[in-house]
């Protein structure tokens, strides 16, 4: 704190001085653990005395997770260009303090990001704007605003036929409990892209597995793609994932997903957040909010995305990803 304080005491006549303190003492805080559950950090400052109207609850986590709050923080800043408060959360927070903190703040909408970070602004005064994201689904999404991590179905099966053209059928094994919302997208994503969808439902791990089992044994890999979504009944990282790629690697069948990390794993190609550009898209949901805008309710696919392609697997398919189609991709494994 003794950063802080040096800075209070700066003279007024250095404003420029005064101004590129306060940025980096704001940006060293955002990489600091806070000292307890409503230590709010200020990450994009101005001039003493402004409004606060936005403010953005986030869980309390280490890196990498942190990282990935403190970026989509960073871009609702560049868009929001005001002064915004970010509160780490702490596992029970005083929901009551926190209200009176923000009523002080003079706080008119909250982000809520993560699952935790919408439990505790749902505790809040309801009169209050909110927008959700930080998480892949919600059952009852369609009473919020806000955008999920899920990426746009269109947008995979646009990446799809640019990578393999042949494909005429994606096969996803998902529960509706979960994603029966993502799977009223993908259909019709399906049908603009000239696609047929073959949606199998699973309500649980078993079921899964042998979906799977059978979907393989009927695959044809000359028009047949498999989709892992985000959904942790049917792509379960510990036995579903390594059976589904170990037998799409043997029957040569392409298999895309929402998830970074299947990319490394074997899958031929991935979309994940672009978190700073995901922040910007909350920033002018929360803008719309703060102007009395009718709100958007539902929550939105992803369309703020990344790329990532498996190079060995690319190759193993027979697909050519010379330069000019890696340029289409931020990630590439292994690295060319």
């Amino acid at each position: 704190m003794a950063g802080r304080r040096a800075i209070d005491k700066l003279a007024p006549t250095a404003p420029e001085r005064r101004a590129l303190l306060l940025r980096l003492c704001a940006a060293l805080s955002a990489t600091l653990a806070p000292h307890g559950p409503l230590r709010a950090q200020t990450l994009l400052t101005s001039e003493p005395g402004a409004p606060r109207p936005v403010a953005i609850l986030f869980p309390d986590l280490a890196d990498p997770v942190r990282k990935v709050f403190t970026d989509i923080i960073g871009g609702i800043e560049e868009q929001l260009r005001q002064r915004v408060q970010a509160w780490p959360l702490a596992p029970a927070p005083d929901t009551a303090e926190l209200g009176a903190a923000l009523r002080r703040q003079g706080v008119r909408v909250v982000i809520a990001l993560g699952r935790q970070g919408l439990k505790v602004a749902e505790t809040l005064d309801p009169a209050l704007g909110l927008v959700v994201s930080g998480i892949s689904s919600l059952p009852d999404g369609d009473r919020h605003t806000g955008i999920c991590l899920s990426p746009d179905p269109a947008l995979l099966f646009a990446r799809l036929r640019s990578l393999a053209p042949s494909v005429r059928r994606v096969i996803v094994v998902y529960n509706p409990q979960q994603n029966d919302w993502l799977l009223r997208l993908a259909r019709e994503a399906a049908r603009l892209h000239g696609i047929e969808l073959a949606p199998l439902e699973a309500l649980d791990l078993a079921a899964a597995a042998r979906l799977y089992q059978s979907a393989f044994a009927a695959a044809d890999n000359r028009r047949d793609a498999l989709w892992l979504p985000t959904d942790a009944t049917t792509v379960d990282e510990t036995t579903i994932l390594p059976l589904v790629l170990r037998e799409a690697w043997d029957r040569a069948v392409p298999v895309f997903s929402s998830s970074f990390l299947h990319v490394r794993k074997g899958a031929l190609f991935a979309l994940y957040p672009n978190n700073t550009e995901l922040g910007r898209s909350l920033g002018n949901l929360a803008m719309a909010l703060m102007t009395d805008e009718p709100p958007q309710r539902g929550l939105l696919p992803l369309r703020d995305v990344c790329a990532g392609l498996n190079l060995r697997t690319a190759s193993h398919l027979g697909i050519a990803a010379g330069p000019a189609l890696q340029r289409g991709f931020q990630f590439l494994y292994p690295e060319p």
